[in-house]
């Protein structure tokens, strides 16, 4: 405990500023992109499979869930690069300078960390808003006050939920994002 403690202190001020803030903007970004990430990724999972599962209300949602899952698989490579900041922010600590991460090395991964959550929420923008249009146009297709036998004109609850599950998506890369440009504020100072 007093070899780290003597370690800590050998290091230079700047690099001991930058591994805390890794270290914390790691943790941070892993944890609330996991919550979120598991949450949408149960719900997608359960939506798809009863939108998929019930031939007699499933409507063209394929592009829409398609969408859904590539964010969810990209959302899954940004919580990596969240693990892997805490992973830097250890390495940082290294009493050979020369076994540290170089501050450009740094900041890449960083910046591939916020380009993986842009297309992410790119794609999760994109499934929310082709099964929105599909929920618009089943809604729009019933004139008020009529009945109908085609149980695929109704709006069900289903379709809400994977509309509900990619909104949490975009929730995570948002958090992926917003944590990366604070991180590239703070080291690249």
């Amino acid at each position: 405990m007093a070899e780290n403690y003597d370690l800590a202190r050998s290091l230079p001020n700047n690099v001991e500023k930058a591994s805390s803030i890794l270290q914390r903007a790691g943790t941070i970004g892993f944890w609330a992109q996991i919550v979120l990430g598991v949450i949408s990724a149960v719900t997608t999972l359960f939506a798809s499979t009863a939108l998929f599962n019930n031939q007699d209300s499933t409507t063209n949602v394929g592009l829409g869930v398609f969408f859904a899952f590539f964010s969810l698989v990209l959302l899954g490579i940004a919580i990596f690069f969240c693990f892997r900041y805490s992973k830097m922010a250890q390495k940082l600590r290294h009493s050979d300078p020369n076994l540290r991460p170089k501050k450009n090395d740094t900041l890449q991964v960083i910046k591939i960390g916020l380009i993986i959550n842009l297309g992410g929420m790119m794609l999760a923008i994109l499934g929310a808003a082709t099964l929105a249009g599909i929920v618009l146009f089943k809604s729009l297709t019933i004139p008020q006050g009529t009945l109908t036998n085609n149980p695929k004109q109704f709006v069900t609850s289903i379709d809400l939920v994977i509309i509900q599950a990619n909104t949490n998506t975009i929730m995570a890369h948002f958090a992926g994002i917003v944590n990366s440009l604070w991180l590239l504020n703070r080291i690249a100072k």
